[in-house]
């Protein structure tokens, strides 16, 4: 289906940004928080509320990093663990997935992202400040301090990729009718470029 390490590198080229990809879920982590400029989590099939070994060393080196200073972006995954790292909560949500192209409200302007997600962050961690919502996912774009930027939507999602993913995972984990409204919108723009630039910024201390 594509890597995360290589969809962010195609968001966010153009931006003068160079990556090195650490594998968490394989043991790979980085000596600490100075190891690079700045960092991104990206989104992940694993909750962070699940007992994996390298859940643990990761809200770590989010503390570590949010500490030190450096700037961090988080999403979906990441935009979850980083809440739950610093003192928030994340739930499977009761009322469900939202899917493919959704309307948020990001520092009072329209934004409309694709998303893949259950999970979300239900209870706020001390220091963060909601910027962007919807009716169905309301912490949905959280800004720390001016320090980590994070979002539940997925700017690097691409159309295609979101029908691929409807039709190769979807199927029988979520719900027909939502995966067909998703379907239904692949055509329809999203607002990916100017989230990704404001990421590209902020990791550049420009936000």
């Amino acid at each position: 289906m594509g890597n995360y390490d290589a969809m962010f590198c195609e968001l966010l080229k153009g931006h003068g940004l160079r990556f090195r990809t650490y594998a968490v879920v394989d043991g790979v982590f980085p000596d600490g928080a100075d190891d690079c400029d700045g960092w991104i989590i990206t989104g992940s099939k694993h909750g962070a509320y699940e007992p994996h070994d390298w859940i643990p060393p990761l809200e770590q080196l989010i503390r570590d990093v949010y500490a030190d200073g450096r700037p961090m972006v988080g999403i979906c995954f990441g935009h979850q663990i980083i809440a739950q790292a610093l003192g928030g909560t994340v739930e499977k949500y009761a009322k469900g997935w939202a899917v493919g192209r959704q309307n948020y409200l990001i520092d009072g302007q329209p934004i409309a992202l694709n998303a893949w997600h259950q999970d979300q962050v239900t209870k706020l961690p001390p220091g963060a400040t909601v910027i962007g919502q919807n009716a169905f996912c309301e912490n949905a774009a959280l800004l720390y301090d001016n320090r980590i930027l994070t979002v539940q939507p997925h700017p690097e999602h691409t159309a295609e990729f979101v029908g691929r993913l409807a039709e190769s995972r979807g199927r029988g984990l979520v719900p027909n009718d939502l995966l067909d409204a998703a379907i239904a919108q692949l055509d329809r723009p999203t607002q990916h470029q100017s989230v990704a630039d404001r990421m590209a910024a902020f990791l550049k201390r420009g936000a």
